[in-house]
């Protein structure tokens, strides 16, 4: 029985999480960008639009640092913006260019790693692994991408309401969804049992039974024909 591949569950997960991630950053930080209206109220070298209000906004910042002629870098503002130097919630921030490198690094290896897993027989067959393994994949090119272009992760979602949490985007998000996944596989499933040994046990029987039956020919064979004589 051929078994069923669920890889592509996590080449479609990885892209459409990787465009929606780069998507959504470029047209918030443009949109964002349009106005004096939606400069924030505490930070005025940034620029914010209440989802919740007293709770949940979106908010980006930029520097006063040029950003070139390279369209990848200007589409959404003649400044470049603030980004996240540092890993996942602000880890290692401030250590700017290092960090950033050390980071794009991880997230090679940690990309090349989960497609050569997933040309494994056994996870290509599992499809809550597939899932969660493409949307670490998702998240991890989204942010690869903005350490290669801009230097850091550009970060827009902040929730402040009741906690002051780190600004994250939409590639955190995969990844957390991600490892939460993979935790779940890891604790709520259990491997096939291996029918190797009852399969072997099968052939044994059937290769016993198939001897009994080459040495009952055999005896067939050498028993000693009977001979008639005729009566006189």
């Amino acid at each position: 029985m051929v078994q069923r591949s669920y890889r592509t569950w996590l080449v479609s997960l990885a892209l459409l999480g990787a465009i929606l991630d780069q998507t959504s950053k470029y047209g918030i930080f443009a949109w964002l960008n349009q106005g004096s209206s939606r400069v924030d109220t505490v930070n005025s070298s940034a620029r914010s639009f209440e989802i919740i209000p007293g709770w949940f906004k979106l908010y980006v910042q930029y520097t006063d640092k040029p950003a070139g002629e390279s369209m990848l870098r200007s589409v959404s503002s003649d400044r470049l913006p603030h980004v996240n130097h540092g890993a996942l919630f602000g880890l290692l921030n401030e250590q700017e260019g290092g960090a950033n490198g050390l980071f794009a690094g991880i997230s090679i290896l940690a990309g090349v790693a989960i497609v050569g897993w997933s040309f494994r027989r056994a996870a290509a067959g599992d499809r809550l692994l597939c899932a969660a393994l493409g949307l670490i994949l998702a998240g991890t090119l989204g942010n690869l991408y903005d350490r290669l272009v801009f230097g850091g992760v550009r970060d827009f979602f902040y929730w402040y309401g009741g906690f002051d949490w780190p600004v994250f985007n939409v590639a955190d998000c995969c990844l957390v969804c991600g490892a939460v996944a993979l935790l779940a596989h890891a604790f709520l499933t259990h491997p096939a049992p291996d029918s190797t040994p009852a399969r072997s046990h099968a052939q044994s029987a059937s290769s016993l039974e198939g001897e009994v039956v080459t040495l009952n020919g055999e005896a067939a064979a050498l028993k000693p024909a009977t001979v008639i004589v005729p009566a006189k």
